[in-house]
């Protein structure tokens, strides 16, 4: 029987989760094996090198630049304090002496006898690495990083941006093909992640962010609402990193699409309950998803589904990618071995599949097909 492998979407209410936390250099872990975390532990530190000023020493103590290493009352590898006096000279008769002080603190990490520059790295920036879900470390990486394991509700969506940011799920919408109702956006929705439904406009997203919202999932937006809320075109790199008070994720694309009725039912199904989001998303290779994630309250550790292998066969249930059916779900019900011509008069594999909404039949090429796992 034909068969192909197809990136997958997983829509699942209880799956292992594992989340590798890796510090971006050489830091320390703070926790163990087995041991259990919440999102906000941290389980891993580093210190960002903080950066060199270049403070010309020579220049502001009107000396040559062979003599600065002799007036210095500090030396390489010594911790200074801003304000401190590093060099001073006695002048003509002690009168219109020249004094050099820290512009901040930091470390003397070099004095050049060349230029007479002295260069002080200013104090490391801690780096706190969170677990970002609840829980149990189940690999430790030394001086590196932690992979934490949970069992619980994983749903992938299409599109995002935003960072990791966690908060309660509050469902906003009367339904997966329903706007975001905007009655809803109270002041009680402060810290929450929110369900919005089909679709919100930038009204909708700036009435959050008021609120305290720190996340917003819905089913698709318009560029034109995208742009508005970043206030920039995106690019085709990876998201996430955007420096943006509320983190968007799209379930579905963009346009005017419905939330898929059963992301929508699992969501809501979880209202109340604490998720892990993050909008980050790369759509090119090393596919990267934006999530929701609900961990269990308890980990059972029994008769865990494991994540399905993504393959398209007959019997699939998939999401159609491009036009003319881009957004809508079918069931795979053959895969033609043979090619077929499609409208470039390329010759390509294809899939024949019912779509859902209608119960048509018709044939897509496998490339714009996508697996809806769980």
């Amino acid at each position: 029987m034909p068969t192909a492998y197809t990136p997958g979407l997983q829509v699942t209410e209880h799956t292992i989760i594992r989340k590798m936390r890796r510090l971006p250099l050489k830091g320390e872990v703070l926790v163990h094996e087995g041991d259990h975390v919440a999102a906000d532990t941290v389980v891993a530190r580093a210190l960002l090198p903080g950066n060199i000023q270049a403070v010309r020493a020579a220049e502001g103590l009107g000396v040559a630049a062979g003599d600065v290493a002799h007036l210095l009352k500090k030396h390489t590898g010594d911790v200074v304090t801003a304000g401190e006096v590093l060099a001073e000279t006695k002048g003509f008769l002690g009168l219109f002496g020249a004094k050099l002080t820290a512009p901040t603190d930091g470390t003397i990490e070099y004095i050049s006898p060349l230029t007479g520059t002295l260069g002080l790295r200013e104090p490391p920036t801690p780096l706190n690495l969170g677990a970002y879900i609840d829980g149990t470390i189940e690999e430790v990486l030394p001086a590196e990083g932690v992979t934490v394991m949970a069992e619980g509700a994983l749903v992938q969506g299409i599109f995002g941006v935003g960072g990791e940011r966690r908060g309660p799920l509050r469902t906003v919408a009367d339904g997966p093909d329903a706007p975001l109702d905007e009655t809803r956006l109270t002041p009680d929705c402060a810290g929450c992640v929110l369900l919005g439904g089909a679709t919100a406009n930038v009204a909708h997203i700036r009435r959050a962010i008021e609120v305290g919202a720190v996340g917003l999932i819905v089913g698709a937006v318009s560029d034109a609402v995208l742009r508005a809320y970043l206030g920039f075109d995106i690019g085709v790199a990876i998201t996430g990193q955007e420096d943006v008070p509320l983190t968007l994720i799209l379930t579905e694309g963009f346009g005017v699409l419905s939330m898929a009725v059963r992301t929508f039912r699992l969501l809501d199904g979880l209202h109340g309950r604490a998720a892990s989001i993050n909008g980050a998303t790369q759509i090119r290779a090393g596919v990267i998803r934006p999530e929701i994630i609900v961990p269990e309250r308890e980990v059972t550790g029994n008769d865990v589904p494991a994540v399905p292998e993504s393959i398209l066969e007959p019997g699939s249930r998939v999401r159609l990618i491009r036009e003319p059916y881009f957004g809508r779900f079918a069931i795979v019900t053959a895969m033609p071995a043979e090619l077929h011509k499609i409208e470039t008069e390329a010759m390509v594999r294809v899939a024949e599949v019912r779509l859902e909404d209608t119960a048509e039949t018709v044939l897509v090429p496998r490339a714009n097909v996508e697996i809806i796992q769980g």
